[in-house]
């Protein structure tokens, strides 16, 4: 089984999870949207879901696909050490860019 970040790292992928960020959505939608062929669109969402970040409601003939939070909760909380590094960063570097003069005053 692929890592989230495996799985994740193809860009059809991130893209699908960002069209279903705005809800549900059958298959033919994403085909449409994404401009690939349906074996196509079909094969990422079998990874997406194998990976728990999609899930499938069957009505009638057509499949209806929805993101899945509880992956994506989990991979934020491991960022979040990463991101408080970042921001940390960031500020150091702001406060030293206030230190410095102006070369246009």
């Amino acid at each position: 089984m692929a890592s989230t970040f495996e799985v994740l790292a193809e860009p059809h992928r991130r893209e699908i999870l960002d069209l279903l960020r705005e809800g549900e959505r059958p298959v033919g939608d994403l085909v449409e949207r994404l401009a690939l062929t349906q074996p196509a669109v079909s094969k990422h969402l079998r990874v997406l879901r194998g990976a728990g970040l999609v899930e499938v409601r069957q009505d009638a003939q057509r499949r209806w696909y929805r993101l899945r939070l509880d992956p994506l909760v989990e991979l934020d909380s491991w960022l979040e050490p990463y991101r408080r590094m970042w921001t940390s960063s960031l500020d150091a570097l702001e406060r030293h860019l206030d230190t410095m003069e102006d070369p246009d005053e």
